[in-house]
Order: structure tokens, then sequence, then C-alpha cells
């Protein structure tokens, strides 16, 4: 795919705070390609993943708005990796082109893809040019998506299980962003990498 010189991927364990941090980089001038917005968007009423995904599971899978049903499809496929699979080889190609599409039409002075489990998967590795990991403690994560999303602990422990560690996440990471909750502490490291991209972006 032709994209800008530099590209970053940005990931984080579940609740770690990717969003608000990419969001910053947006403010100051970067561009921003979200893949989890757009496995939304794809699954989402006349997504145009849902024919295959009706096909390929039923339509118990479908809500009445034409999305596809996400707590059901998440409960189905958590411990079977078989039909995770399954989803994966309709969503991930998908994902891909629309990502590659998103590429070549997102201005900024350098391109940022905030992709969840960017660590797990080998290919988006190879994609970016740096990866940036926003870090911080798993008992924060999961107060987070308590708060966040009404889960109860066993749940987003049993999320957090599916991902790659933080210890893996770290190995992996060119750049972290420790993000303890303070905003403008969080925003005084986004502009120090900021300025780093910009001229790794010349």
């Amino acid at each position: 795919m032709t994209v800008a010189a530099f590209t970053l991927g940005l990931t984080g364990g579940i609740g770690s705070g990717k969003s608000t941090i990419a969001n910053m980089f947006a403010e100051l001038g970067a561009g921003l390609i979200d893949t989890d917005l757009i496995a939304h968007q794809i699954t989402g009423p006349d997504g145009i993943a849902m024919p295959a995904i009706e096909e390929e599971f039923g339509s118990e899978f479908i809500l009445a708005s034409g999305a596809m049903n996400r707590q059901k499809m998440r409960e189905h496929v958590f411990s079977k990796p078989d039909e995770k699979n399954r989803l994966e080889r309709i969503l991930h190609p998908m994902i891909r082109a629309a990502t590659e599409s998103a590429a070549k039409d997102t201005p900024g002075s350098y391109l940022i893809f905030v992709v969840p489990l960017l660590v797990e998967s080998s290919s988006w590795q190879q994609r970016v040019s740096r990866i940036l990991v926003v870090d911080c403690p798993e008992e924060t994560q999961i107060e987070r998506v308590i708060h966040r999303n009404g889960m109860t602990r066993a749940q987003v422990v049993a999320i957090m299980q599916t991902q790659a560690s933080r210890e893996q996440r770290l190995q992996a990471a060119d750049d972290v962003i420790v993000n303890q909750g303070d905003l403008n502490e969080i925003r005084d490291q986004v502009r120090v990498l900021h300025r780093k991209y910009l001229l790794y972006s010349k």
C-alpha cells in the first residue's frame, strides 16, 4: 500500500487508553486510521461483511438493525478457536482492504494505525515503521473497563487473557506512553513523541 513515508502502529491492552492518546496525536496533525472502527463499520447495518457472516454463522447472529450481534458472536467464538478463525477469515481481508484504502486518503504529517491486537499479528508488525505501546498497570485496565463497559471483573480478566501480555507488548514496543490517568502528563509524552515522529517523517 502507498502510504506516508513514516507510519506508526499504536496498540495497548483493553482499557489502556489507546483511543484517547490516538486522538491527542490527531489534534497535533497526525492522520488516524482505527482498525477497530473499521471493524465496527463493516459489521454494522448494511456493512460489507454482513452477508458473509449471515451465510457462515446464521441469522441468529444478526440483529434486527442488520448489524452483527457482537455480544452473541463474542460469546460464541470466545473459547472456540475454530469458530474465531472462521470469523477472522471473513473480517481480516475486509479490514485490511479498508485500511489500505483509508491509508491512501487520510491526510496528516504521518499516519497512525490504531490496532488493538498489533502485537498478536506478525503481519501488522511488518507493516509499520515503529510500534507505540500505551502501557498501564493491569489492575488499572480492569478498573477502567469495569467502569466503562459495565463488565464483571471475571469478564475483563478473561478478555485480557486472550490478548498479549503486558510484558509481550513492552518487548515489541519501539516507544511507550505510560498512562497513569493524568491527561496533562500524557499530553506531554505525546508532544515529545510527535516531535520525534515529525523528524522521522521528513
